[in-house]
C-alpha cells in the first residue's frame, strides 16, 4: 500500500476502533465490565477509573461485582456510578458493590439498536471525511511531483480502503444489533 494511502487508512482505522470501543459501553442485557470504562472515582482528589481502585468481576451473567482495594472507597465508587450514565443503582454489603442488570424491555432494546446504528453512521461519516481530505490532498500535489494517472490511482486505492471500512462498520453494527435484540 502506498504510504500516502496508508496515512488515511490509519485515520479510518482510528475512527473504526473508536466506534467499537463505544459499542462496548452499550449494555445489552448481560453484565459487561466495559460499561464502567467512563466511570471515574474521586481517589484522594484525583478522578481515577473504577478499574484502578478495585477488582471487577462477573459472578453471574447479569451481575457486576466491584471489590474495592480500600473499604473507604465504597461510598466514593457508589457516588461515581450514580453520577454516571450507567443507569443502574449500585448496592453494597459493606465489602463489595454489586450492579444488577435488569432484563431489557423490547422498547429499550430497540432504542439501543437505534443508538448503535447512529454510532455506525457517525463512524461512516468520519471515514468519508477522511477520504475527502485524502482526495483533496492528492489533487493539491503539483503536476511536477506526480502525474494525473498516479493521482487517479491514489484516489482509487483510497476508495477501496473506504469501501472496506464501510463494509466493516456495517458488519459491526449488524453484530451489535443482533447481540442487543437477542433475548
Amino acid at each position: 500500500m502506498d504510504e500516502r494511502v496508508k496515512t488515511y487508512n490509519d485515520k479510518m482505522q482510528k475512527a473504526y476502533d473508536f466506534m467499537i470501543s463505544e459499542f462496548a459501553t452499550i449494555r445489552a442485557g448481560r453484565a459487561n465490565p466495559h460499561v464502567l470504562d467512563k466511570v471515574r472515582v474521586d481517589y484522594y482528589g484525583t478522578p481515577t477509573p473504577v478499574q484502578q481502585v478495585g477488582n471487577i468481576s462477573i459472578p453471574e451473567p447479569r451481575v457486576i461485582q466491584i471489590a474495592p482495594w480500600e473499604k473507604s472507597l465504597i461510598k466514593e465508587i457508589e457516588k461515581a456510578i450514580m453520577a454516571s450514565d450507567v443507569g443502574i443503582t449500585p448496592s453494597n454489603d459493606g465489602s463489595v458493590i454489586r450492579l444488577v442488570f435488569p432484563e431489557l424491555t423490547e422498547e429499550r432494546r430497540k432504542d439501543l439498536v437505534k443508538e448503535v446504528k447512529k454510532k455506525g453512521e457517525d463512524c461512516k461519516v468520519a471515514v468519508r471525511n477522511v477520504r475527502r481530505d485524502g482526495n483533496e490532498a492528492y489533487k493539491k500535489l503539483s503536476k511536477t511531483e506526480i502525474s494525473e494517472d498516479e493521482i487517479k490511482k491514489l484516489e482509487e486505492d483510497l476508495q477501496k480502503v473506504t469501501d472496506k471500512f464501510i463494509k466493516d462498520i456495517d458488519v459491526a453494527v449488524e453484530e451489535k444489533s443482533r447481540d442487543i435484540l437477542k433475548v
